[in-house]
């Protein structure tokens, strides 16, 4: 799995009581994603509104904390979302 989507799961496991965080968490773990953009290209609007939500939390958590490749992968697929 590319490292940008090993980062995605890792935030996507804070989120786990939320439906549609289980259900993309299973995409990643479930499938062979070459890529972000093949992983984005795989997403419905609900999923990509809601990763829109997490990831801009996940991304100014990164940069309060300093974890500028964590804020360089996140927001690659951020990027990729819109």
């Amino acid at each position: 799995m590319d490292n940008t989507l090993q980062f995605l799961r890792e935030s996507l496991s804070n989120y786990e009581n939320h439906e549609l965080s289980r259900g993309i968490y299973l995409k990643l773990q479930q499938n062979q994603y070459q890529n972000e953009r093949e992983f984005v290209e795989d997403l419905d609007d609900r999923e990509m509104q809601y990763l829109d939500q997490i990831l801009e939390r996940e991304i100014n958590y990164a940069e309060n904390v300093q974890d500028d490749v964590r804020v360089s992968q996140l927001r690659e697929v951020y990027e990729l979302i819109f």
